[in-house]
């Protein structure tokens, strides 16, 4: 019993449970087929036993499953590193450059941000991906990238695999003429395959083949796209907030010249800041190399200037005029807003007649906005912010509360 307690006993077994979710399952469900189906088609169309390019060929299909399997489920169970619960800077002073983070009741260090999917402070976030069910960080960026580039090569591998497949079994059951193609599935062949071919296991491989193109065409965009970033030593909400920064200078005229603070001036130093032979990024995930021209709190700064102009400028009071229920594609708002509700994972909040909410961001037809709360409610940290459709509230003419609904403490 002892003995077996070594293998099941281990302090992230809890982490099982992001299993249990739709990204993992329809992720894991495609790598399972496309690899299921190359390796059976493998043995129909290049019998590895038979020469040595079959061989080679059912190897690298196995190595692309074993690669692809490895840095998945390292995405999802490493993490991507998080700030300790009630962190503060070394240096006191520091803490009026950073933001304070009620729910971890600690301050967000430099490249840090909230996830209110994992309910904690997130060391150098890019972006909380559905399909591992966890951010991508710091301490997994890596295995991520990784991820994202072995995925479209074994699916590319098994396509061509899935088209040679269905090529030398059907290329004698087809026969050409001026106007027609007959294809005749039960013809039979001089030499029987060790695995029949049937009309089952066609329709099988011409899934399976949908599945590698649109996951070869998907998950290479998506690499290009973490390339891009990584290369520059960014993430992808540093990008936006570079871009944001641009255009607050630009808005004020300030004459101010933003430089992004991590990018170390060549691609290969900034690719080895995420890539190393151990696997374990560069950092402790708290201080970064930094331009010499900038220090630690460059971005933290920034982030802070445009917090405040967030403020001033965004933030539009409006009043709930229709009951919501919260549901993310509500049958009785009409149409339009059940067709055209946010593609994201952000939360819906219910609305009662009488609710005020303060909008920060929205489209056509659904609003995103934090909702004005009690005072009791925000002393006691409560926040609740969240998509809204459009029609169920009105533009106040008048701005009362605003002031009052926000704090000088920055918080998530």
């Amino acid at each position: 019993m002892n003995f077996l307690s070594t293998f099941v006993t281990f302090e992230n077994l809890h982490e099982v449970r992001r299993l249990c979710h739709w990204g993992p399952v329809i992720a894991l469900s495609v790598i399972a087929i496309c690899s299921t189906m190359a390796i059976l088609d493998s043995i129909i169309w290049y019998w590895p036993l038979d020469t040595t390019g079959g061989s080679i060929n059912f190897i690298m299909l196995i190595n692309w499953t074993v690669l692809i399997l490895y840095n998945y489920f390292n995405a999802m169970f490493v993490g991507p590193g998080y700030i300790p619960l009630g962190w503060k800077p070394e240096n006191h002073q520091d803490a009026q450059f950073l933001q304070y983070c009620r729910v971890c009741q600690g301050y967000k260090s430099p490249r840090s941000h909230h996830c209110r999917k994992c309910n904690r402070c997130v060391m150098k976030m890019d972006h909380h991906c559905p399909w591992i069910n966890n951010c991508c960080g710091h301490t997994n960026h890596a295995y991520f990238t990784s991820f994202l580039l072995l995925a479209p090569l074994g699916c590319s591998h098994a396509a061509i695999i899935f088209i040679m497949t269905m090529y030398t079994q059907l290329y004698e059951r087809i026969s050409f003429g001026w106007s027609t193609v007959k294809i005749d599935m039960s013809a039979v062949r001089q030499v029987q395959p060790l695995m029949p071919f049937s009309v089952p296991a066609f329709a099988a491989t011409l899934f399976a083949l949908g599945l590698a193109l649109g996951t070869t065409i998907a998950v290479g965009m998506l690499f290009f796209i973490q390339m891009k970033v990584i290369l520059r030593n960014k993430t992808s909400i540093e990008s936006w907030i570079e871009e944001k920064a641009k255009d607050r200078i630009q808005h004020y005229q300030t004459g101010e010249d933003f430089i992004f603070p991590y990018d170390l001036g060549s691609r290969w130093l900034n690719f080895k800041q995420v890539f190393t032979w151990s696997g374990t990024p560069k950092g402790d995930g708290l201080e970064w190399p930094v331009h010499p021209k900038c220090h630690q709190y460059t971005l933290t700064i920034e982030q802070l200037k445009q917090k405040a102009d967030k403020r001033v400028r965004s933030q539009v009071q409006y009043r709930a005029v229709e009951e919501y229920n919260g549901a993310c594609c509500p049958l009785n708002k009409g149409l339009q807003t059940f067709f055209r509700t946010p593609c994201t994972e952000e939360p819906r909040i219910p609305l009662s007649k009488g609710d005020t909410i303060l909008a920060t961001r929205g489209t056509k037809w659904w609003m995103y906005g934090d909702k004005v709360l009690s005072e009791e409610q925000m002393r006691a940290g409560e926040r609740i912010r969240g998509w809204f459709p459009r029609r169920c509230v009105e533009k106040c003419h008048y701005d009362t509360a605003a002031s009052d609904s926000t704090s000088d403490k920055k918080v998530n």
